[in-house]
């Protein structure tokens, strides 16, 4: 049989396909995460926009949206995305052209990531439903200010959002060791609360 697993850099053996808790590590998610391209890398800037800056705006929109929130739903916000760290980003398109597999995979690394860091295995349908719309809100801001979408086309796709919700939210990409150092700050500030 092929082999399944990925090496990650703190010595972990992750199986793709049987992931477990114990082989999951924030600083490793953190890291993958920052090197994996939003938009598949068509962004401007210097750096790509990566999925871990996405994460970490995707949880501040979930937060402003939802200001009651426990802070175990505001950490699930945060690893919404999190599987991409071993399976990469996929822009829908591709998702829905690769079929069910590909989401398959996702939801059994999804479990792991959540029963290791102490989430329920699956989350309530109306959290999901809550995250995805700020997951829509952040779409919707990367489009606009970095993926070269005019507003109208943005508004097409995403929805427009509450010009209050968005204030002050600016996206400038910036370098992966700065990006997965905040990662990890925030996963940490958030799992001390849970």
């Amino acid at each position: 049989m092929a082999r399944a697993w990925q090496r990650m850099l703190s010595g972990r053996r992750l199986d793709l396909l049987d992931p477990t808790p114990v082989d999951i590590e924030i600083e490793d998610i953190a890291h993958g995460l920052a090197f994996v391209a939003r938009w598949n890398g068509q962004t401007r800037g210097d750096f790509p926009y990566s999925v871990a800056e996405h994460s970490i705006l995707v949880e501040e929109l979930f937060s402003r949206m939802n200001p009651k929130a426990p802070a175990k739903w505001q950490l699930a916000a945060l690893l919404h995305d999190a599987p991409e760290y071993v399976i990469g980003d996929m822009i829908s398109p591709v998702k829905a052209a690769v079929g069910p597999g590909y989401g398959e995979l996702d939801d059994r690394l999804m479990a792991a990531i959540h029963l290791r860091f102490g989430l329920p295995h699956k989350v309530p349908a109306n959290i999901k439903k809550a995250i995805k719309k700020a997951d829509k809100v952040s779409a919707w801001l990367e489009a606009t200010q970095i993926a070269g979408f005019s507003m109208a086309e943005a508004d097409k796709f995403f929805g427009h959002p509450d010009e209050g919700l968005i204030e002050g939210l600016t996206i400038a990409p910036r370098p992966p060791v700065d990006v997965r150092h905040d990662f990890v700050a925030r996963h940490n500030a958030l799992l001390a609360l849970v």
